[in-house]
């Protein structure tokens, strides 16, 4: 479900209407999480620790109301809630796109997830998801400590959904640290925004818990 945002009495009618103009509207930041609890409870309870960040943030951004908007057509809606459209990694080095609704529980997500992962897995190419606009685009690189990222785009797309990646988890202090990048559409929200969804993802992290 969805509904419209009326731009006329929209707090950020102003902001909306000069990004929206831009060529590229789109900023981002890179920030440091600390994810030793979240680390712990995935190898204790044997699961993914992959599946485990990736819903945490899915929660956070459910929680965050600006990464539920969207530009469709020209107009603003906001979503009731928001999926992921996410890169799977494969054994010989390749990755597909595959689709993964949100769950609140993490047990119920991880079993869908579970199910995509597995059939991306055992093809071949990209696969491009019809998810639709209520997601948000997730990529990970735990090869990589990287401190900042860019993403490749098609111009003549008009996109308006978040973006996140994550990279390398590195030991610091006996703390496990992962970079985030986080890039989104700037005329749907600013940094002040951003900060409301890395401030309720890091308490996620934090969580001895699966959610």
């Amino acid at each position: 479900m969805r509904e419209k945002i009326d731009i006329n009495t929209w707090i950020r009618k102003d902001h909306f209407e000069f990004f929206n103009t831009f060529e590229e509207p789109f900023f981002g930041v890179t920030v440091d999480v600390d994810c030793t609890a979240t680390y712990q409870v995935a190898k204790e309870k044997g699961i993914s620790f992959f599946l485990l960040y990736l819903h945490k943030s899915l929660l956070a951004a459910n929680r965050t109301e600006a990464f539920k908007y969207r530009i469709i057509d020209g107009e603003v809606w906001k979503f009731d809630s928001v999926n992921a459209a996410t890169t799977i990694n494969r054994p010989n080095g390749t990755f597909g796109f595959g689709y993964m609704d949100f769950f609140s529980q993490f047990e119920d997500f991880k079993i869908a997830a579970g199910k995509e992962i597995e059939k991306v897995q055992q093809t071949t190419g990209l696969i491009p998801s019809s998810s639709g606009e209520n997601v948000i685009h997730y990529s990970a690189l735990p090869w990589l400590n990287f401190s900042s990222m860019s993403h490749a785009r098609k111009f003549s797309f008009n996109d308006s959904c978040p973006k996140i990646s994550f990279g390398k988890c590195r030991d610091e202090q006996g703390s496990k640290i992962m970079p985030v990048s986080i890039h989104v559409n700037h005329a749907l929200m600013d940094g002040f925004h951003v900060s409301q969804f890395v401030d309720e993802y890091q308490a996620l992290l934090k969580q001895k818990a699966e959610s």
